[in-house]
């Protein structure tokens, strides 16, 4: 964080009140030391060309992928399937176009890249995945890579709510390999559930990119963020709730929802208790703030958002990558079992929640630790 501030004192385009608030958000942000940036964002002014955006994707993708492969014993020729998102930066050729070069994959090979759709979609790509995995023969590969690249959405104007993003987001990316075959598959992928809030104006504005009254193109972050994302929340909950709740935790919400219509308006509705259903939780580290909301309506120990607020402190946000930075938290503490059900939720521009359920098929062998949490789970939870 200080050479952060320092960098951010030296800007020209913020003045002593931007640099104030901006300082302020970060000691409140809940990140740590040792988030990364990438080095163009060093530079004073920023340099924020399409030649490092590139460099940037290509930086923490491509390490992704190469673990991937290390991990897995997979060849880049198995691979039947890829599918990519990323919001901000959508070059041409595509994501899918740079990896299928980097590694000389198939020329019959079905790719797919996902755009604009915020931090949540992570889950949507794996869904997308899912479904041509279906139509596909049976033993198929297919290769997920979720990335954000923070240089060339840097914002260099003073509007306040245009600057946060600069406070939340950081370099990373995650590479996932589903396949159809149970044997060599540690998680299974049982519900998809996705919820979509675009049609109300005040949540398809809450996270919108635009130009400020200078002209400076940024990402806006409406005060209501937070407010909206609970609201979308109480949505897929209800929604995933049905389809993972054990029946006497459904009787218990319909009772106080009954209750509420019949006797008293003023009743206060039964939160089920989701750890009744799952055994881990995977929040979307947007910020502390969301963290918190999202712990608080669900009733969650500091335990169970545990994963998030380490991968938080630890990466930043990473955006739709954030989930597997989670997941991989809680299998570097070895705390996954057979028949263990993982919860991920991710929010996103738009305004999106959308939920995956994960039920873990083989418990974890014990070999070393690997990325990205090697060289630091020793060190956490802080």
């Amino acid at each position: 964080m200080g050479s952060f501030t320092e960098n951010a004192r030296n800007m020209p385009y913020l003045d002593d009140g931007s640099f104030r608030f901006l300082t302020r958000m970060l000691e409140r942000s809940g990140l740590g030391d040792q988030t990364y940036l990438h080095p163009s964002l060093h530079n004073i002014p920023p340099r924020c060309s399409l030649s490092d955006s590139r460099d940037e994707a290509e930086q923490v993708i491509f390490a992704a992928i190469d673990d991937l492969l290390a991990k897995t014993g997979i060849s880049p020729g198995a691979i039947d399937i890829i599918v990519t998102n990323c919001t901000a930066f959508n070059p041409t050729p595509s994501f899918t176009d740079m990896i299928i070069n980097k590694y000389k994959l198939r020329s019959d090979i079905r790719d797919a890249h996902i755009s604009g759709m915020g931090c949540s979609a992570g889950v949507i790509s794996m869904e997308v995945a899912r479904n041509l995995l279906r139509a596909a023969p049976r033993g198929a590969h297919a290769l997920v890579v979720s990335t954000e690249t923070t240089s060339l959405i840097n914002y260099t104007g003073k509007n306040r709510a245009m600057l946060l993003p600069a406070v939340l987001f950081r370099m990373g990316a995650a590479a996932v390999l589903l396949s159809t075959s149970k044997s060599t598959s540690r998680f299974r992928l049982t519900h998809v559930v996705r919820t979509l809030t675009a049609a109300q104006d005040r949540a398809y504005r809450c996270a919108y990119q635009e130009e400020d009254e200078e002209g400076q193109t940024g990402i806006n972050l409406s005060k209501d963020l937070v407010a909206i994302a609970g609201e979308t929340l109480k949505a897929n909950i209800v929604a995933i709730g049905s389809l993972v709740l054990p029946p006497s935790e459904k009787l218990l919400f319909a009772l106080s929802f009954v209750a509420r219509k019949v006797l008293n308006r003023k009743t206060k509705l039964y939160v089920p208790d989701f750890r009744t259903a799952f055994q881990h939780f995977c929040i979307h580290s947007g910020g502390r703030a969301v963290i918190d909301a999202v712990q608080t309506s669900l009733c969650l120990s500091d335990e169970d958002v545990e994963p998030s607020r380490m991968t938080l402190h630890r990466f930043g946000n990473t955006s739709s990558s954030s989930l597997w930075y989670e997941l991989a938290y809680i299998e570097a503490k070895r705390r996954t079992r057979k028949g263990d059900r993982v919860w991920m939720v991710g929010f996103g521009s738009g305004f999106k929640c959308n939920s995956a359920v994960w039920e873990c098929i083989r418990s974890p062998s014990n070999s070393p630790i690997g990325a990205p949490w090697a060289d630091s789970i020793h060190h956490y939870p802080v």
